[in-house]
């Protein structure tokens, strides 16, 4: 039985899901994202969404994910 998906957020633009999606795929955890309809524009727009973008990470990948993630918040803002 394979492990299940557990979203690890919710973003409001692509730009902020893709930022978020590398930096998961980078450490080697996959990732499934969802809701990604940007509407007439396609899918490379970067801007805002109808729906938040969910993006899911398999169970055993959480704390790690989490933790990368919060990692990354904590970088202080580059000049």
């Amino acid at each position: 039985m394979g492990a299940t998906w557990v979203r690890i957020g919710s973003y409001g633009t692509g730009l902020e899901a893709d930022l978020v999606q590398a930096q998961l795929e980078s450490a080697g955890i996959p990732v499934l994202r969802q809701n990604d309809q940007a509407g007439v524009f396609g899918p490379s727009f970067q801007g805002a969404v109808p729906r938040a973008i969910q993006l899911s990470v398999p169970s055993p990948e959480l704390a790690r994910a989490r933790e990368l993630l919060e990692e990354y918040d904590d970088q202080p803002a580059s000049d």
